[in-house]
């Protein structure tokens, strides 16, 4: 990157493009989150390259002002790939949504996350196919009626955070479109992480499936529903009951807190530790449980694009520039 960057504001990343999206879609709010994290990042313009495959969350390349792509259906992982290995100086950042990345993309995503490209994931999870005009994605409830399930969907729903734990991620997050300030310094922390940085988002979309987080995304609901991970602190939660997370066995177990004794056993939040993270993976809100936000899981490896140009580099120290037009006519060869 550069070694001066200039002095960029929000306002330098939005585009002269018409936003299309629904008023009132929380789009936009990651849209300006993204727009502010650029530049407080200090990166010129031309060193971020956003990739997006196709929905309304794919759209994110167009409002901003640097360079990027809008690809096909799912294959954003493979086009942000290609960059990333071919550019290493970019900052590479790839938006998709849960039809767009888990449906048709997510055996792209897959290995994505085992090779651990370092590219930044932003993928905005709103529990519905919005573009096409409301049918039920992969991560739609049981029971979900939508134009395509008009008697309720029956497939399971995929969760993205175990999906990602379980392909081999090395670093895993959530947060959401309403939480602007938790989005941001969670956005700055995928950026900061050599790697793939997975940033599950939940996004509300007002026009087809208003309300589907309503339970962690509420102004006053949130306060009772919400787990806040941060690295060395106790997991507890509430405003009005105050709860926190011990384990019983192999299993977390919800427990209320009402003295500093009970505080001293709560669970310390460790984003290294998987089998936890899996764990916290597993908590979906319903009864008692909280919905984890924040660094869910941490734990760096080297990222594929450092070790494919350092393999380059040994090999071609080791032999010497490669001859294309050589190795075309190596072997056994014949005339059509």
């Amino acid at each position: 990157m550069t070694t001066n960057p200039p002095t960029l504001k929000k306002k330098d990343f939005g585009s002269d493009q018409l936003v299309r999206w629904c008023p009132g879609c929380g789009d936009y709010s990651i849209l300006a989150q993204v727009q502010t994290v650029f530049a407080e990042l200090g990166y010129k313009k031309e060193e971020y390259a956003i990739i997006a495959g196709i929905g309304c969350s794919s759209r994110f390349p167009y409002y901003m002002s640097t360079y990027g792509f809008h690809t096909i259906h799912g294959r954003a992982p493979a086009f942000a790939s290609g960059l990333k290995c071919t550019r290493p100086e970019l900052s590479v950042w790839m938006v998709t949504g849960d039809g767009d990345g888990l449906s048709i993309g997510g055996n792209h995503l897959l290995h994505l996350w085992r090779r651990n490209i370092d590219i930044n994931v932003m993928m905005f999870n709103n529990r519905i196919y919005g573009l096409t005009k409301g049918q039920y994605s992969p991560t739609s409830e049981v029971g979900k009626k939508t134009k395509s399930s008009p008697y309720g969907s029956l497939d399971t729903p995929v969760d993205p955070i175990q999906l990602a734990l379980g392909a081999g991620s090395s670093w895993v997050a959530r947060s959401a479109d309403a939480f602007t300030k938790h989005l941001r310094e969670t956005l700055k922390a995928a950026e900061a992480n050599t790697g793939t940085s997975y940033v599950e988002i939940y996004q509300n979309c007002n026009t087809f499936n208003d309300g589907a987080f309503e339970d962690s995304t509420g102004r006053e609901s949130r306060k009772e529903h919400v787990l806040y991970l941060e690295e060395g602190q106790p997991m507890i939660w509430g405003k009005t009951e105050r709860k926190g997370l011990k384990l019983n066995g192999l299993k977390l177990e919800v427990f209320a807190i009402n003295t500093e004794e009970d505080e001293a056993k709560a669970l310390i939040h460790d984003p290294t530790n998987k089998m936890m993270a899996i764990m916290l993976a597993g908590l979906d809100g319903i009864g008692e449980n909280p919905i984890p936000m924040g660094i869910i899981y941490n734990n760096p490896r080297p990222s594929y694009d450092s070790q494919f140009h350092a393999q380059v580099e040994t090999v071609t120290h080791k032999l010497g520039q490669g001859d294309l037009e050589k190795m075309l006519h190596a072997g056994d060869t014949w005339t059509v």
